[in-house]
């Protein structure tokens, strides 16, 4: 896997990636060739055609990323591969087609993009087939034996049936995923693995209680015959995104790398987060004094909802946001919020979904009690139960908490305890990854969610 922005990417899928890119940019180069001929040269170097051809790749891309061409664990089936790749070509057709409307200059030729998005309907469809077919093959996959007979083992092995783009394949004893807990029997196959052919390539340590029960010699042997072993809880964090409380103990969070909460990082955030507020501030100055009148119409009460939450230090706050409820809607005490809310006004609930009711938080942020970037700030009420039933919750406090984060841009909204507890491993992912490269792409992963209505209740 490839490390970027502290995030890790499966090789496979930046390959991917990379081949689409060149695919895009070569169908309307090719196009370009077929139509002009001789011209193609003047056109694509003198007319700024290269230029173009970049911003329709640029693009094409960034559509693939919206329909999730690039995370396969989000794809149910492979004919929903080439259902999307044909709803990209529709919106690409359907953008260019307004955009060379209002600025004709964008045309290379004479139905150069026309003929290029055929050719490239049809290159995308074969090289998806063809990249099917090759991430398949035994040769280009990992075979792993995964170390353990509980549910960790379980959960690990699971894993990695889901994500084809792990490219690891569960091999021997472990391939069922049956354990009877019989420690000699890895043993016995891990010395077989010393000379077995084709040989494992990674043992992932999955085992509940290694204090006496680890096969030390023998992982050691495969070690210095060039197989990687790694601890399960870290496999996972670098494919998941997040750090599995299951094992997780003091002495991992102090050793480990991470959790550098520097002053001058902190202050480097602070900065953006001030910029990007104030510039998110202006740009909704058009649209605040509608959204005020409609929150007046939509039902009886105030046209901001305060409400304490939990802040940097474990400090209490005032947060702002619109009301998006009935004005009587906790009169029985604090509930969390849940699908299909009752309490929720029809007004509310269009602007959960598009987060246009977090607006006054860009307040909030220019006041320092949040970032634009971080955890999202819980009630205290809330924080004092969960911290009692999730470990290492009050780590989330050592950072500002922020509008939008890591949890919200890869997980569902947390309406129970296990949900709240998924959302603080994600937490502590950033936490421990925390960066302004992170930040950045949390910010463009943001508009993707809000588009596509994500993670709101």
């Amino acid at each position: 896997m490839i490390r970027l922005f502290n995030v890790y990417y499966p090789t496979r899928t930046l390959v991917l990636l990379l081949c689409e890119a060149l695919l895009v940019g070569g169908a309307f180069v090719l196009a370009a060739t077929y139509l002009l001929g001789l011209d193609t040269y003047i056109a694509l170097f003198y007319e700024h055609g290269i230029v173009k051809i970049l911003g329709f790749t640029v693009l094409t891309l960034l559509l693939s990323y919206y329909f999730d061409l690039y995370e396969p664990q989000r794809i149910s089936g492979g004919w929903e591969i080439y259902f999307r790749l044909l709803l990209v070509l529709s919106v690409l057709c359907f953008i260019l087609g307004g955009v060379v409307i209002v600025y004709p200059s964008i045309y290379i030729g004479p139905h150069v993009l026309t003929i290029g998005i055929c050719f490239l309907a049809i290159m995308l469809v074969l090289w998806r087939r063809a990249y099917e077919w090759i991430i398949g093959l035994s040769a280009f996959r990992e075979r792993v034996y995964v170390l353990g007979n509980g549910g960790r083992a379980q959960t690990v092995i699971e894993t990695l049936r889901a994500r084809r783009d792990a490219g690891m394949q569960v091999v021997a004893g472990a391939s069922q995923g049956e354990f009877s807990g019989d420690y000699e029997r890895f043993e016995a196959d891990l010395r077989g693995f010393c000379t077995q052919e084709p040989a494992i390539n990674r043992v992932i340590v999955a085992m509940e209680n290694r204090r006496g029960a680890m096969p030390v010699r023998e992982l050691l042997d495969l070690r210095l015959r060039g197989v990687i072993i790694e601890d399960a809880n870290f496999l996972m964090e670098r494919l998941l995104g997040r750090l599995p409380l299951d094992g997780l103990n003091p002495s991992a969070l102090i050793f480990t790398h991470g959790f550098n909460v520097k002053a001058s990082q902190q202050f480097i955030r602070r900065l953006v987060s001030i910029l990007v507020s104030f510039a998110g501030l202006v740009l909704c100055l058009p649209i605040i004094p509608i959204l005020v009148v409609a929150v007046l119409l939509s039902s009886p009460g105030p046209i901001f909802f305060r409400q304490t939450r939990v802040g940097l230090r474990g400090r209490p706050f005032t947060v702002f946001k619109f009301r998006t409820m009935r004005q009587d809607a906790e009169a029985k005490g604090a509930v969390w919020a849940t699908k299909n809310d009752p309490r929720v006004t029809s007004l509310g609930r269009f602007m959960r979904k598009t987060r246009l009711d977090e607006i006054p938080q860009l307040w909030n942020v220019l006041r320092g009690e949040m970032g634009f970037v971080g955890p999202r700030p819980e009630r205290p009420e809330f924080v004092q139960w969960l911290s009692s039933e999730i470990p290492y919750y009050e780590l989330r406090h050592i950072i500002r908490p922020g509008i939008t984060g890591w949890a919200q841009v890869r997980y569902q909204y947390g309406a129970t305890l296990e949900e709240t507890r998924k959302k603080l491993e994600y937490d502590l992912y950033y936490v421990k990854h925390l960066s302004i490269g992170l930040d950045l792409l949390i910010m463009f992963e943001t508009i993707k969610t809000i588009i596509l209505r994500r993670g709101a209740q």
